[in-house]
């Protein structure tokens, strides 16, 4: 496990990397805040109306791959820019620099505009439901033949669960053997274009946000913005309604049934409901990165322990 003191310095090289880069564009840099600091180091360039996001915990296919990371920060500036360029309400990459990850000292970082976020601001969840299905319809329109199928899912859970197999004091032998075999069970209508298509025929699938609706919507002095596109894929619509429950569902269905958009199907919700569970039991496998995942995730892996085999979830 990292210790306090290593995170701090993982901190400080974040933001050292990110000035470093914000100069190498010709930015004004006097005073770079971190804004955030968990999974990435969120940092602006103050004076500069820019944000920096540096992510420093990372699964094992992008440390071993760094390509694999740049990729995906391709595909989320490809998608926030395709959005902001036809006005629906993101943070836009920023205009300062080009759209582009970019590396300096081990790190790849994003740039995106500043936005004035609302302190403590709540959205109600019915407007995020409703938020989810606009941004579902605009995103019908975004050719996403360069993404991959429910990426990165299928390279978190599994690399997730390779590292939990190494520690025991994380996650039982018993329980990540439950993991494995549940994980093998998704995989087969999860792990692909193809995949997907045999095990829900007729339902389809577009780019979706890949981590909506409940985190990265968010309250600005601009109105609310999504924000957040780490996650984004191709997928089933369902991947980003997963825990919506009842009521959530009724709302996207409504605002789904206005803007021409098909209604959830129950089945898909049911499978990525599962796979989002496992997920986060997944999640755990960073926690040497991240030691204050070893309690934010307890409650869901005891939740997951504690209730029904994936195998009862989905029948």
């Amino acid at each position: 496990m990292l210790t306090s003191d290593q995170i701090a310095d993982r901190t400080a090289r974040a933001v050292a990397a990110a000035t470093a880069a914000g100069h190498d564009f010709g930015l004004r840099v006097d005073e770079p805040r971190v804004l955030y600091d968990v999974f990435s180091v969120i940092v602006h360039l103050a004076p500069a109306p820019v944000v920096v996001r540096v992510p420093t915990v990372l699964p094992r296919s992008y440390l071993e791959s760094p390509a694999r990371q740049t990729a995906q920060q391709r595909s989320e500036i490809a998608v926030t820019g395709w959005l902001a360029d036809r006005g629906h309400p993101v943070v836009a990459p920023s205009p300062l620099v080009p759209r582009e990850p970019v590396r300096r000292h081990g790190f790849s970082m994003t740039f995106w505009d500043h936005v004035q976020e609302i302190p403590d601001a709540v959205i109600d969840p019915a407007r995020r439901f409703e938020a989810t299905a606009r941004l579902h319809a605009a995103l019908r329109g975004y050719d996403g033949h360069h993404l991959g199928f429910w990426t990165p899912f299928n390279d978190y859970i599994p690399d997730g669960l390779h590292e939990l197999g190494q520690r025991p004091d994380l996650l039982s032998v018993a329980d990540h053997a439950r993991a494995q075999r549940e994980w093998s069970l998704l995989a087969s209508a999860l792990a692909s274009r193809t995949a997907f298509a045999e095990a829900f025929p007729g339902v389809g699938f577009q780019t979706i946000h890949g981590d909506a609706p409940f985190h990265n919507l968010i309250n600005t002095a601009d109105g609310e913005l999504w924000s957040d596109f780490e996650l984004v894929t191709t997928g089933p619509v369902e991947s980003d309604l997963a825990m919506a429950g009842p009521e959530g569902v009724a709302v996207y269905n409504d605002a789904a049934a206005r803007l021409g958009l098909r209604p959830v199907h129950e089945p898909a919700l049911r499978v990525t409901e599962a796979a989002a569970l496992l997920a986060a039991v997944a999640c755990l496998g960073l926690a040497p990165q991240l030691p204050i995942l070893v309690d934010a995730v307890k409650p869901i892996v005891d939740q997951w322990r504690a209730g029904p085999s994936i195998a009862e979830m989905i029948e």
